[in-house]
């Protein structure tokens, strides 16, 4: 059974070898047929994601020329599977994955299992979560590729894989395990420099952990980025954790961490943070 991924560079597994399509037009089809997840393409999102607003003279025949070297390279990676993968329907084209062949589909699942289960212990938790995040070996496609269609998706995948490690953050601090995530948040934060949420927990684990003159310093280097580069101030509830941080707020910490949809801001009442 072939293996596909994206969560890295783009890549068919098959039992006995790992193919990376060549070349941009081939790596763009393959990753728009992916996103897709298993649902029909039409041919003129296949056309946008390939070539753009410049597509060439005869571009319906030079889809079907590409398409049949897809289909090609497919069927030799799988040769005993009977039926063409590459399915070809009036409006456009289909390629036939389940959950387990694409490395997406599992984390998308992952994260809506996660999403909707209820309050478990933070160590199994968070467990979990390492497990499902473990499905990324890179950046999305190994680098750009597509147009608006894999965009849209890409952006999709970034925001589940954001809101799992911010949730991972979360268990790591109610379970007392600020000093192991300082490193890691750091390292996100390189990243994402702008994502406040990330920045409110690096200062409650640098707090917890003793370290209050860092934990304000997070605040002054993330309000100087957003001064400089966007002109703008922190928000109402960044500048409530630096109150927090300078006041010595003991709900700092006794609380867990806001999870990312909450919009509270902290109090002297008990607050979670």
């Amino acid at each position: 059974m072939l293996k596909f991924q994206i969560l890295g560079k783009i890549e068919i597994q098959a039992a006995d070898c790992t193919v990376r399509p060549k070349g941009t037009l081939q790596r763009a089809l393959l990753a728009t047929f992916l996103v897709s997840e298993g649902h029909l393409v039409p041919t003129k999102t296949i056309i946008d994601e390939v070539w753009g607003s410049e597509p060439p003279d005869g571009v319906e025949n030079a889809v079907q020329a590409h398409i049949s070297r897809l289909r090609r390279k497919l069927a030799e990676l799988e040769q005993d599977s009977g039926a063409s993968r590459l399915v070809t329907h009036p409006r456009g084209y289909r390629l036939v994955l389940g959950e387990e062949q694409l490395d997406a589909l599992a984390f998308i699942r992952g994260y809506e299992r996660l999403k909707d289960a209820p309050d478990s212990p933070p160590a199994e938790t968070s467990s979990e979560i390492r497990r499902v995040l473990a499905l990324w070996d890179g950046p999305l496609f190994g680098g750009p590729v597509g147009g608006l269609f894999c965009k849209a998706a890409a952006a999709r995948y970034e925001e589940a894989r954001l809101a799992l490690q911010e949730r991972l953050f979360d268990c790591e601090l109610e379970g007392a395990r600020y000093q192991h995530v300082i490193p890691e948040l750091r390292d996100h934060l390189i990243s994402n420099p702008y994502q406040e949420r990330m920045h409110q927990q690096l200062m409650v684990a640098l707090y917890r952990a003793g370290r209050q003159t860092e934990a304000l310093q997070v605040y002054r280097d993330l309000s100087a980025r957003l001064a400089d580069e966007l002109g703008l101030l922190p928000s109402p509830a960044m500048q409530a954790y630096e109150r927090a941080v300078l006041e010595q707020d003991p709900a700092l910490h006794w609380s867990s961490v806001l999870g990312p949809s909450s919009r509270r801001t902290l109090t002297r009442q008990p607050t979670r943070y």
